[in-house]
């Protein structure tokens, strides 16, 4: 297992690697630019598609623009959302949020252009139950050039479908469960396996009944758990909202240039604010990974270029408002720049364990300035050290777990760190580790104590069920391609049994789950880009036709939208 561990790090290396991610960036502000930025049609007629003005029970598809977006957001928005953007702000600073929406933005055409594809070259010979994704795009794509570059198109489908398989059992099933469960039995003791199980029974309920019950379920639970989620963020920006001025600046002056040490915060570059904001805006969306696309091919649609608009607005609603309203959160009440909550013993300094290896010695734990230390917990200490390019200073954390003493005491077993020269403490502070998803919990926490806990846990049962619904889609729709429809029961039913296996305690799922949910994502990302590239042009001329039509009155609603209730069960095209 070690071994395959490190074959899967190395790999996610060049996977994930910083310029994979700027050819990404690349691809949408070319296509923002090919397509004369389709981000202001999505943002205006993709919200009148998605009401319902436009839906027609005889197109092919099976379910209506509504449900086919809330299918793919059920996907994307998750506990990136929550935990991601805490980490870009605390590791990048508040300049990430900057780019954060400037990705986001160019995102929404990325998304444009994979969907329309997919809904182009979707396979429709059953109009109730249609197959779509990069895997046909390729397929259908290149058979059209001979009989050699089918083969090809083959080869390059199964090969997504195959990391599709993979991300889909581990980032979008297990690694989900296993947060449920970790948090569920942190907060109030419930066994996590009793979770894995109370996840089985819901998650194989929802896709049993396939992609009519998936969207029917995703058009009711997207809406809800947005709705919660936003409604309470709201609130914490509001009681602060005398910050918001200053906030705002700080996120333009961080996005444009370093920022300084601050308590909890070590500073931060502007580059380093640009990568962090970069990476939370194209994991969060996924725009170019090819996952969403597959279920967008299932929206009843005589015009594929219809589900395209609509999926732009995927980027602007993970990133633009749901990551958004994290990070104001997390600034407004300034838990990213926290004090320290106890100070070392006036005599601590570092030693020496080996050549360029120092630790504190001194064990002794502080008392806390508000409540109490807890075993299992982690803390921090600021140290000045070598450079270090991450925050443009000599600033450094030296991390600790604080663990039981003799009797009754605390004590911290601190870690190792790295440095030419001898380490000096920057200001004796002990600071409790905040890491993701417990920081976006601390800054509820400081409005309202314990809201934090409640709110986090709802979300990330939320969230987790409704990402992985989702993700089960696309990995059915991957076994269609790979073995046919007969294989569609034996892997659902492998599916929610790994939901088991993900909350028994089995495996180091901190560990394994994510280093495979990420190759499988990167192999993903990398089979896509080329697909997105040599297909594009189709997906931008069928774009300008649309729109051509649209504009010289050829393609209309020519009906009233449906009520909001027939919308959201879909009952407007049954």
């Amino acid at each position: 297992m070690e071994a395959m561990n490190q074959f899967l790090a190395a790999a996610n290396a060049i996977l994930r690697n910083d310029y994979v991610l700027y050819v990404l960036l690349g691809t949408g502000i070319v296509f923002t630019f090919r397509s004369g930025f389709s981000q202001y049609r999505s943002l205006t007629h993709g919200f009148s598609v998605v009401r319902g003005k436009y839906d027609h029970p005889d197109d092919p598809g099976a379910i209506n623009h509504f449900q086919a977006l809330s299918a793919a957001l059920s996907a994307t928005v998750g506990l990136g959302n929550i935990g991601g953007v805490a980490l870009a702000i605390a590791l990048g600073g508040p300049g990430a949020v900057f780019w954060m929406w400037v990705i986001g933005l160019f995102g929404m055409a990325t998304k444009l252009v994979e969907v329309t594809l997919s809904m182009l070259y979707r396979n429709i010979d059953n109009p109730g139950n249609p197959h779509g994704g990069p895997m046909w795009v390729v397929a259908e794509g290149l058979k059209l050039k001979g009989p050699g570059w089918a083969k090809l198109g083959r080869v390059i489908g199964v090969i997504f479908c195959l990391t599709t398989l993979i991300m889909c059992m581990t980032g979008g099933n297990m690694f989900q469960a296993w947060n449920v469960g970790e948090i569920t039995q942190a907060y109030f003791g419930i066994p996590s396996i009793v979770c894995g199980v109370v996840l089985v029974i819901v998650v194989g309920t929802a896709i049993l009944g396939g992609i009519t019950r998936i969207g029917a379920i995703a058009g009711r639970l997207v809406p809800g758990m947005l709705a919660l989620y936003l409604i309470a963020a709201l609130a914490v920006v509001a009681v602060n909202f005398d910050q918001i001025p200053a906030m705002f600046a700080t996120i333009i002056r961080g996005a444009f240039g370093p920022l300084e040490a601050s308590g909890a915060f070590i500073g931060g570059t502007f580059g380093y604010a640009f990568l962090f904001g970069m990476k939370r805006a194209l994991f969060s969306s996924e725009a170019g990974m090819g996952s969403s696309p597959i279920a967008h091919s299932a929206a009843k649609t005589k015009e594929p270029v219809r589900e395209g608009i609509v999926a732009g607005l995927e980027p602007f609603i993970d990133t633009i408002v749901v990551c958004t309203l994290t990070s104001l959160v997390i600034l407004s009440t300034g838990v990213w720049q926290r004090s320290a909550e106890a100070t070392l013993a006036s005599d601590t300094g570092f030693m020496q364990t080996e050549a360029g290896q120092w630790t504190l010695d001194n064990n002794t734990l502080g008392a806390r300035t508000e409540g109490r230390w807890t075993a299992n917990q982690q803390v921090f200490v600021l140290f000045n050290g070598d450079d270090n390019p991450v925050s443009g200073n000599q600033l450094h954390q030296i991390n600790g777990l604080i663990v039981e003493g003799e009797g009754d005491a605390l004590a911290v077993q601190w870690g190792s760190v790295s440095s030419s020269a001898t380490p000096t403490l920057h200001d004796g502070g002990i600071y409790a580790s905040y890491v993701g998803a417990t920081l976006t919990a601390r800054a509820f926490d400081t409005v309202l104590p314990g809201l934090g806990k409640w709110l986090i846990t709802i979300a990330v049962w939320l969230f987790a069920v409704s990402t992985m619904i989702s993700w089960s889609y696309y990995g059915e729709q991957s076994m269609v391609f790979l073995a046919g429809d007969r294989s569609v029961l034996p892997y659902k039913f492998v599916y929610c049994s790994l939901i088991l296996v993900a909350t028994a305690g089995l495996l180091r799922t901190d560990v394994e789950l994510d280093n495979l949910s990420s190759f499988g994502s990167g192999v993903m990302l990398i089979a896509n880009l080329p697909i997105m590239w040599i297909f594009g042009g189709q997906a931008i001329r069928a774009y300008k036709d649309y729109i051509h039509r649209f504009d010289s009155g050829k393609v209309g609603d020519d009906h009233e939208p449906p009520s909001l209730n027939d919308l959201i069960s879909g009952k407007d095209v049954l």
